[in-house]
């Protein structure tokens, strides 16, 4: 059983405040990724008509901040976002969200795509676990690091460049089998880079994929995080779990115990692999069906 060895870290010094906890008083903040992780779960990838339908339809059953996409991945991606910017698809109290690597190509891509976006999340990524590190970049964390902070400079350079309402969004891809301390160490380098306001929020976004470590352990790392995190008042702390041991539910709820105010999922679990949290459960198990 040794090459089956614990893969996940926890926190340096370790609290279990969220267990103290027997309710949790608010909703989070939701989040479709319906249209991004639920559209390349698919076998057949939606068209730009069916993305447009579909859309509209969240749009319909009141939520209020959309994933739309990866405007560099594709042509049809690049287009939905064009179309619902200059179709005027956008309402007034909805915000989409685009994803990007920390490359500076698709940066300036995504950039392109989002240009005149009423109200825009601009969602940045680069791996930080030991194997990524390791196996595939071969850097150090100081170079990892940096990959982080230069793609939150040319965000915030190309925001103050392109028409638009821009905000930013942070994740450390493979958060599970990274160091928390080590996470949280990009994750400030990065929010020192945008300098958040209670007025201008930035999102930190963690990841649960691939479902390393049971609930209760991704709850202990949120609540370090949590705890840990500069300009705290200025940063929404989000979760993005995926069902790989069937926990996504118990992954959100304990996370949001532990200091989480947002939670990014798909309407009945659709998304790559095993699928995201199924926001329409999780939603209705706590009687919040009317706050997505």
């Amino acid at each position: 059983m040794s090459k089956y060895g614990i893969q996940y870290f926890m926190p340096p010094d370790a609290t279990y405040d969220w267990v103290k906890k027997d309710h949790i008083e608010k909703a989070p903040i939701w989040c479709s990724v319906d249209l991004r992780d639920g559209n390349q779960a698919l076998i057949e990838p939606m068209s730009l008509a069916e993305k447009l339908e579909f859309f509209e339809m969240l749009v319909k059953i009141g939520v209020k901040e959309i994933e739309v996409g990866f405007p560099a991945a594709s042509e049809t991606e690049y287009e939905f976002i064009r179309a619902l910017i200059e179709r005027d698809m956008i309402p007034d109290d909805v915000t989409i969200q685009v994803l990007t690597q920390a490359r500076e190509h698709i940066i300036k891509k995504t950039f392109e795509a989002v240009n005149g976006a009423p109200r825009a999340v601009v969602h940045l990524y680069n791996s930080t676990s030991v194997a990524q590190r390791e196996q595939v970049f071969k850097r150090d964390k100081d170079e990892i690091k940096q990959i982080a902070v230069d793609g939150a400079l040319l965000l915030k350079r190309l925001a103050d460049e392109t028409d638009g309402n821009f905000s930013f969004q942070y994740s450390p891809e493979s958060f599970p089998g990274t160091e928390v301390e080590y996470a949280v160490e990009v994750c400030n380098a990065v929010l020192d880079v945008w300098k958040p306001t209670e007025g201008n929020k930035a999102i930190i976004n963690i990841p649960t994929t691939v479902q390393l470590a049971m609930p209760h352990v991704f709850a202990t790392q949120i609540e370090y995080i949590h705890k840990h995190l500069k300009y705290r008042n200025a940063v929404t702390l989000c979760v993005h779990p995926h069902n790989d041991r069937g926990s996504g539910i118990s992954d959100a709820e304990l996370a949001v115990l532990a200091g989480a105010d947002r939670i990014e999922g798909t309407l009945f679990g659709n998304g790559e692999r095993t699928g995201n949290v199924d926001m329409i459960t999780l939603a209705m198990t706590r009687d919040w069906t009317s706050q997505i």
